[in-house]
């Protein structure tokens, strides 16, 4: 049944006033495309709402009418999980104006904050009140709440904090029928039946949409040092991570790694950035040590401890930050990365995660395998050593991919190397990003049939008409016939 679309559009009007229904070409193009550029939508109206209420009333406006929702935030996802798909009318449901923060429990260790969050601003209001909500990825700036809870973020803290799973005591979620469920508790124990908050987590809005959110907080860092060290592989970096772990516990708080091509990368195209040391080896690591206690050296630590990894062949070269002006200029490579690359050319970003004791094998075959089977990639790496998340990504030049074509068919066999190669390392196709609308298809290929059953049947549960960003995680069984 094909929706009445001006009844569609007057009514969500009557709930979020006419201003708030977008549909010119020329003010809906934004929410249309996602962040690469890579997918377009083709959405009949986008609506921004200010509230759940008016939330409830878009869901159950939609629901009646049979309109599809695309749940959207920052729109700063990787897969296509936040653009509307062509084959269903739909309206993407963007949760920007969800802003505020609603209450900020220091003596809890707790936050609630609104969807439409931007990660920056609740970073700042922790900060304010003598905490830290410990989230930091690349987009910072503008990524929004709803967003990372529903992709199930990670960012350079999973090491030490976990990832978006872990960082969520509590959630308000509007059901695809319009029902609001108050999920919004701030216990760290709570044995009382399923823990449902998590079905939401990571279902990149398939479930319903997520308006507010509490989140832990932890104790402010009053201390911290960085670095950047040069080694000679992934094993060595892997080796370094366990000794760090040995010599400073549970006080690093980043370590990522970074493979000489990304640096460089990063260096041609991030506008004036600097390496703070010679490329002159093929791996770098990026770490950060920190602690609340102000009485912690924690420059000197760092340095003790990398004096005697240098004295044990981990690292061929250091160098240690001494202000913060300097710490900054090295995590400025590693959250620059997305922007550098998109300029480079057409980028393939992988996102899968094997045991990290198969880092250096896995890095090693996909690498090989790319660059035998796709002329003229460039094949960088950059991630997280400590969850056995790091990224593939390939670059395409622009002179040799021309077209969309080109570039999707290279994607397409990137791709499939990379998580070919994952999967027979007992690994995962996807550690952070989601599936979205990238990886439907492969998802299906990897994944056993009994855990995509279970999928389906929790999906049926709460959508049985398949309202909510269809075509995302799952596809329609009618689209597969």
């Amino acid at each position: 049944m094909n929706p009445d679309i001006p009844v569609l559009l007057e009514q969500v009007a009557q709930v979020v006033g006419a201003a708030r229904v977008l549909t010119d070409p020329s003010e809906t193009g934004p929410y249309q495309s996602d962040w690469r550029g890579r997918y377009q939508g083709s959405a009949l109206a986008v609506l921004m709402p200010g509230s759940t209420q008016e939330v409830v009333e878009l869901v159950k406006t939609c629901a009646r009418l049979n309109v599809s929702i695309v749940p959207q935030g920052g729109n700063t996802g990787l897969v296509g999980g936040a653009v509307a798909e062509a084959e269903r009318p739909s309206v993407i449901l963007n949760l920007s104006r969800l802003n505020r923060i609603r209450e900020i429990d220091a003596q809890s260790n707790s936050l609630t904050v609104e969807a439409g969050c931007i990660l920056a601003n609740v970073r700042e209001a922790a900060e304010e009140n003598q905490r830290q909500f410990p989230m930091l990825l690349g987009s910072v700036g503008s990524c929004e709440i709803g967003g990372l809870v529903s992709t199930n973020a990670g960012g350079t803290g999973v090491l030490r904090y976990g990832n978006m799973r872990e960082l969520v005591l509590g959630l308000e979620v509007v059901l695809p029928d319009g029902t609001l469920w108050n999920g919004l508790r701030a216990l760290r124990k709570d044995n009382a039946g399923y823990d449902l908050k998590q079905l939401f987590i990571g279902a990149e809005g398939t479930l319903g949409v997520v308006t507010a959110a509490v989140l832990k907080l932890f104790p402010r860092l009053n201390v911290s040092a960085t670095a950047m060290v040069s080694l000679s592989g992934v094993k060595e970096a892997v080796d370094l991570l366990r000794f760090m772990q040995e010599q400073v516990g549970n006080r690093i708080e980043a370590f990522e790694i970074m493979s000489r091509r990304q640096i460089e990368l990063v260096l041609q195209h991030g506008h004036g950035l600097q390496s703070p040391m010679e490329l002159d080896s093929e791996w770098y690591v990026l770490m950060e040590i920190a602690d609340s206690s102000p009485r912690w050296d924690a420059v000197s630590e760092l340095q003790n401890t990398l004096e005697t990894a240098f004295e044990q062949d981990l690292v061929t070269n250091a160098v240690v930050a001494t202000d913060v002006a300097k710490a900054n200029r090295i995590w400025e490579l590693r959250h620059n990365i997305s922007e550098a690359n998109k300029r480079a050319g057409f980028t393939v970003s992988n996102d899968t995660s094997v045991p990290i004791s198969k880092l250096p094998l896995f890095i090693d075959q996909v690498t090989e395998r790319i660059e035998r089977n796709v002329a003229g990639a460039a094949v960088c790496h950059a991630g997280h050593i400590g969850d056995g998340n790091i990224h593939v990504i390939a670059v395409l030049p622009r002179s040799v991919y021309g077209t969309s074509v080109e570039c999707e068919a290279a994607a397409a066999r990137i791709n499939l190397i990379v998580h070919e190669a994952s999967v027979e390392l007992n690994g995962s196709i996807s550690a952070e990003h989601g599936i979205g609308k990238m990886h439907v298809e492969r998802l299906e290929r990897f994944k056993p049939a009994v855990d995509l059953q279970m999928m389906r049947t929790i999906k049926a549960a709460f959508d049985p008409s398949n309202l909510m960003n269809p075509g995302k995680i799952l596809r329609d069984e009618a689209e597969k016939e």
